[in-house]
C-alpha cells in the first residue's frame, strides 16, 4: 500500500466524518437545549463530507481500495452512533434500529472476508441510496427536536405535538429499515453469486 492511498482529501474527509462523530454525540447529549441543537449542524457539516469525498475521489481520480473501504465505514459509524443516541433518548423504538445495526456490522465483516479473500465489495447503487435516505432521516429527526427545543424556549404558549412528532420520526425510521434491510440482502446475494465464482 502507497502513501497517495493512504494520505488524500477524500480519505481525510472521511476520517474527518469519524472524528465529527463524538463532538456531534456529546453536544446532542448536552443539558443546554442551544448545544442539542447545535448539534444538529455538527451533523449536517459531517453528512457534507460523506458528498464531497466521493466527488472528490472522482474528479481528482483518487478512488483507492482504502478509500472505499473508509467511506462506508465513516457513514456507518456517523449514522449508527445518531441512531444510537435517538433510542437511548426514546426518540425512536429501540427494534427499529437494531436490525440496521445488524446490517451494517455483518456488511462490514463482509467487506473485510472480501479484503482478506483479495475481492473488496463494490458499494452499490442501493447501498447508496440507502446511506443517503439515512441521512435525510437523521437530519429531519434533528431539525424536528431542535425545533421543538426552540419553541419551547421561545414560544411557551405552543409546541409541536410531541405525539404527532413521535409517529412521524417513527414512520421515518421504518421506511430506513425497510431500505436498509433490502440493501444488506441484495449484499448478500451479490456476495455470495461471487464467492460460488471463486
Amino acid at each position: 500500500m502507497n502513501r497517495r492511498e493512504l494520505i488524500n482529501w477524500p480519505n481525510f474527509l472521511s476520517v474527518l466524518r469519524i472524528c465529527l462523530t463524538p463532538l456531534f454525540l456529546v453536544m446532542l447529549s448536552a443539558e443546554t437545549w442551544y448545544w442539542r441543537s447545535a448539534a444538529f449542524v455538527v451533523f449536517v457539516l459531517a453528512a457534507l463530507t460523506d458528498y464531497y469525498d466521493g466527488r472528490l475521489a472522482r474528479s481528482a481520480n483518487k478512488v483507492t481500495s482504502v478509500g472505499r473501504f473508509l467511506d462506508p465505514l465513516a457513514d456507518k459509524i456517523l449514522v449508527t452512533s445518531a441512531l444510537v443516541a435517538f433510542a437511548w433518548a426514546r426518540l425512536v423504538h429501540a427494534w427499529l434500529i437494531v436490525p440496521i445495526i445488524v446490517r451494517d456490522v455483518v456488511i462490514t465483516g463482509m467487506r473485510l472476508y472480501g479484503i482478506y479473500r483479495g475481492r473488496q465489495m463494490v458499494t452499490t447503487r442501493l447501498a447508496k441510496w440507502k446511506t443517503a435516505v439515512q441521512f435525510i432521516t437523521v437530519v429531519v429527526i434533528l431539525f424536528l427536536v431542535g425545533l421543538q427545543e426552540l419553541l419551547g424556549q421561545f414560544n411557551r404558549e405552543g409546541t409541536l405535538p410531541a405525539e404527532g412528532v413521535q409517529v412521524l420520526i417513527n414512520g421515518l425510521m421504518a421506511a430506513v429499515l425497510v431500505l436498509t434491510v433490502l440493501s444488506g440482502f441484495h449484499y448478500l446475494f451479490r456476495a455470495s453469486f461471487s464467492f460460488n465464482k471463486s
